[in-house]
């Protein structure tokens, strides 16, 4: 693990407002950083994102500041002390980082210490590859390769199926262990309002439990706290070895 991250499955819970369940989080995290770049590539609306970002940081006493207002956005997250990257379409996202050249950046900004924040989109392009989004690929990134600040993958806004609902397509169980007949990525299942604290060890944060899943093993339920760092790693061990 590298860096200091807050990875959340989504930036508003229903009938909250936007950042809402995460502002202590916000605060501690971004307490020693003077000036946080926020990267608002996963929308279409630029402005009124950064608008919307910018204000909300402001009322929790952190200074935020838009890459996408600068000619050279790589010139801000080099002069910033902290990240934000917002939620929206993950291929977008990956897709703007990549030709902006901001990957590097980023990585050279964290690895030297700096906090990460990501929602959603944002915590996806944090991982390996951006392959466990939910998002459709509304544009094609050159590269599905992610940031890689974290060993495993994340999917977030993770549901169960309601066995009550009919459905005849795939459940998000299934399409996860489509992922791993190709990968060898352990994927933590983020339920609305949970997000990983990842630092010298990672922390499941947030009022319900995540699902790991894992390569040849079942899927187990993992209780708010800290995640043992071996079951995030590739070819994990058995739950019975904890």
């Amino acid at each position: 693990m590298t860096g200091r991250l807050i990875l959340a499955s989504n930036s508003s819970n229903p009938g909250g407002e936007y950042l809402g369940h995460l502002e202590e989080a916000i605060r501690h995290h971004f307490s020693d950083s003077t000036t946080v770049a926020f990267v608002p590539y996963a929308l279409a609306d630029l402005d009124g994102y950064s608008a919307t970002a910018e204000g909300r940081f402001e009322s929790l006493g952190v200074s935020l500041e838009s890459v996408h207002r600068h000619p050279e956005p790589a010139r801000v997250l080099a002069a910033a002390d902290g990240v934000f990257v917002g939620g929206g379409n993950t291929f977008r996202l990956l897709d703007r980082l990549i030709r902006l050249g901001l990957v590097e950046p980023i990585r050279d900004l964290v690895a030297g210490g700096a906090p990460y924040m990501g929602t959603s989109a944002g915590s996806n392009v944090a991982c390996p590859t951006i392959g466990t989004t939910n998002d459709m690929p509304i544009v094609q990134p050159p590269s599905f390769d992610g940031l890689g600040l974290v060993p495993f993958q994340i999917n977030p806004h993770y549901v169960e199926r309601d066995p009550d609902t009919p459905h005849g397509g795939e459940t998000r169980r299934q399409r996860l262990a489509e992922f791993h007949e190709e990968n060898d990525i352990a994927v933590v299942g983020l339920r609305e309002g949970s997000w990983l604290d990842v630092g010298a060890s990672t922390v499941l944060r947030g009022p319900h439990p995540a699902v790991l899943f894992r390569r040849g093993f079942e899927s187990m339920a993992i209780e708010p706290g800290e995640i043992p760092d071996h079951l995030l790693r590739k070819n994990a061990p058995p739950s019975g070895m904890l």
